[in-house]
């Protein structure tokens, strides 16, 4: 777990009900937050940031959608906050190689797993949010159709259609991305 501790990062405005309340949330909903980030970025250290910068933004102010359900709304907000790092890393990795002007390396027909896992990142951060939701938690957290559609308050008809459009979206990403040599 985090070495983040809530009341170390309070400041003397901060109320200590807050502080309390968020510390608690903290403790029963980070792992959920961590492997929802992790799953998304693929990266244990962009996971991390994650989590702490979602908590300390808590810190700063109320949200009353955290208290309704607290695990759905850290779970869109660990999601979203991953999409955009994706996307933010990847504009700054654009922006370096178009500074170089050298062309980007096609990837080989034997690509490794690491290769495969980018592109597999790549192509969920262009997807949109509600797309990478429900892929991310039917895939990496394993929830039902019917888990899915509880948590995210629609029917589970719902989630299957969202599961089947968002799969044939990520295949046709995949394979653009395949064939422009990993470039989109």
């Amino acid at each position: 777990m985090s070495t983040l501790s809530i009341p170390d990062v309070a400041n003397e405005h901060t109320d200590p009900q807050h502080v309390q309340e968020l510390e608690e949330i903290f403790r029963a909903h980070y792992r959920l937050t961590y492997r929802t980030a992790y799953a998304v970025t693929g990266s244990a250290e962009d996971a991390e940031d994650a989590v702490q910068t979602i908590f300390l933004r808590l810190l700063r102010r109320e949200f009353p959608d955290l208290k309704k359900n607290p695990g759905a709304y850290l779970y869109r907000a660990a999601v979203n906050f991953s999409l955009n790092a994706i996307r933010g890393r990847k504009r700054q990795s654009l922006a370096i190689e178009r500074a170089r002007l050298e062309p980007l390396p096609r990837i080989e027909d034997s690509e490794s797993a690491e290769e495969i896992h980018q592109r597999l990142y790549d192509a969920v951060a262009q997807l949109d949010p509600e797309a990478a939701h429900v892929l991310i938690l039917r895939y990496a957290h394993d929830f039902s159709d019917a888990q899915i559609a509880k948590l995210l308050g629609v029917s589970r008809t719902t989630i299957a259609v969202r599961l089947y459009r968002s799969r044939a979206r990520l295949r046709k990403l995949l394979r653009l991305s395949t064939s422009t040599g990993g470039k989109s």
